[in-house]
């Protein structure tokens, strides 16, 4: 039977039997995710050693003091560019053999006013979601108010959606 396929902007391949969202169909028992923890720990440590987490530093950032962010952030993107390019020049799949599909984005004047809601959010609490969980645990437990407000506004933002302008 000849499955149709249907691309829309919001990241999900349709199609008559399965809907997934650019997600892999594989499963895996649940030892198969310790290998997420030890990386996520890992990257924590590197987060907190490049002082990444720093709420100081994340200060020093928003009032043009320093370099060191601007540089963390724009060597992010350029590695993100370059992976990216790679994947589609190459048509590099996943490990376990699965294509990787970049669908098209539109824009919106949510995406502005979003971006400038994140950003103020950064700059008041020096905290991003990234790096929230490593704050904590380099002990700055202060920041459980902000990982608590980004779950609520999570939440918030799911059941308003779709009463959002576009």
């Amino acid at each position: 039977m000849e499955n149709i396929v249907e691309k829309n902007t919001d990241f999900e391949v349709r199609s008559l039997d399965t809907i997934c969202t650019n997600e892999s169909q594989l499963e895996h028992k649940w030892y198969h995710n310790i290998k997420y923890l030890i990386v996520g720990l890992l990257f924590g440590i590197v987060f907190v050693k490049a002082e990444i987490v720093s709420w100081f530093r994340i200060q020093e950032m928003f009032r043009l003091q320093s370099f060191h962010m601007y540089g963390v952030i724009g060597s992010a993107v350029l590695v993100g560019m370059l992976s990216v390019y790679l994947i589609k020049r190459f048509h590099i799949k996943t490990i376990y053999g699965e294509p990787i599909i970049f669908h098209p984005k539109t824009f919106n004047k949510g995406q502005v006013y979003g971006g400038l809601l994140f950003g103020f959010g950064w700059a008041i609490t020096g905290a991003c979601p990234g790096p929230l969980l490593a704050q904590i645990g380099s002990g700055a437990t202060v920041i459980v108010v902000t990982l608590l407000s980004a779950i609520a506004g999570t939440w918030c933002y799911g059941y308003f959606r779709d009463r959002l302008p576009h």
